[in-house]
């Protein structure tokens, strides 16, 4: 047999061979990269995600696109991605409520967050803050949590969702405090904040990005940030912990997580792109505009993130149950 013959034989028969058999992990992405994002579009965890979508995808060589898949507190959009193939081409923006609390709040979680995925990266966090109406008759922790105790038959208030990190911040912090006003969850936080600014209900523990145009523009009233030190971004308010609400903490992060099993390299390659878009320049200003801080470098591995995961839901099993929150 010629050697050319021979070439072509062995040609025809690699061409022949199924695209499982041509090591895709290799050559991914091939086609765009769904992101989901498991909340409405227009919340702090939807922000994050578009401001790091196009120089994701410019890193990856392909689009990287924003899937908003609400529900369940997160977990309808972050059970679709556990469940999916794992070949790279969705993953889920997750966060404390999808990967941390709701192990312990749901009384049926629809996956297990510490062992259905493969984590990628730890990307950043934010505080959250203790947001007002405008007109609420308090300025600062001390009156309102006199108020609240005084008035909560009459006072409501949101949450992104029943079980999101939003719901599960204000549920603790009435805990704390000894209250139990109603609770009313929407479909995220952007149209929570739309009733909270139309003075429909009393009070959000909200994420700072979307908390903060509302709060420089005083249409909500800042009451204090829910963490033991204050907020560069807001330098003037004072954290709960000051305000004598000693070690409260209520804050947020967001990471990436791949479906178990996808291949080494397509987690390596998603995480390289992940901190490249995180030291861009652009992307960290964008960021610290809207009140996220993009983590440490030596926080950002596969490996740090699937510990974090484990003691984020240790961390929080204790205070959810002695809240005596619960969801079916």
């Amino acid at each position: 047999m010629s050697l050319i013959r021979t070439l072509a034989m062995l040609a025809a028969f690699a061409a022949a061979l199924p695209a499982t058999a041509q090591t895709p992990a290799t050559n991914w992405p091939a086609a765009p990269v769904a992101m989901v994002v498991p909340f409405a579009a227009g919340g702090p965890m939807d922000t994050i995600g578009r401001i790091l979508a196009p120089r994701l995808g410019e890193l990856l060589g392909q689009q990287v696109v924003i899937e908003n898949v609400g529900g369940a507190g997160g977990m309808t959009g972050t059970a679709r991605v556990a469940k999916a193939a794992p070949d790279g081409y969705q993953v889920v923006l997750g966060n404390i409520g999808t990967h941390a609390q709701n192990q312990t709040l749901y009384k049926h979680p629809l996956y297990d967050a510490a062992g259905d995925f493969a984590p990628v990266a730890l990307i950043a966090e934010t505080p959250l803050v203790l947001i007002a109406r405008a007109d609420f008759p308090a300025d600062d922790l001390p009156a309102f949590m006199a108020y609240a105790r005084a008035n909560q038959a009459a006072m409501q208030f949101g949450s992104g969702g029943a079980g999101s990190a939003t719901h599960i911040a204000c549920a603790l912090l009435n805990a704390a405090i000894g209250i139990n006003p109603t609770h009313i969850p929407y479909r995220g936080g952007a149209p929570a904040m739309q009733d909270l600014m139309g003075k429909r209900i009393d009070y959000l523990c909200l994420d700072t990005p979307l908390a903060m145009p509302q709060i420089e523009s005083r249409t909500v009233k800042a009451i204090a940030i829910l963490t033991r030190g204050r907020s560069p971004r807001l330098p003037a308010l004072a954290s709960a912990h000051e305000q004598g609400l000693t070690d409260f903490e209520a804050s947020n992060w967001c990471g990436f997580f791949l479906p178990k099993g996808t291949p080494e390299p397509i987690v390596r390659r998603l995480h390289d792109a992940a901190v490249g878009a995180m030291d861009t320049a652009a992307v960290q200003e964008k960021l610290q505009q809207i009140g996220a801080t993009v983590v440490a470098p030596d926080r950002r591995s596969p490996d740090y993130l699937q510990s974090f995961v484990a003691r984020e839901i240790a961390r929080w099993a204790a205070p959810i149950r002695a809240s005596g929150v619960s969801m079916d």
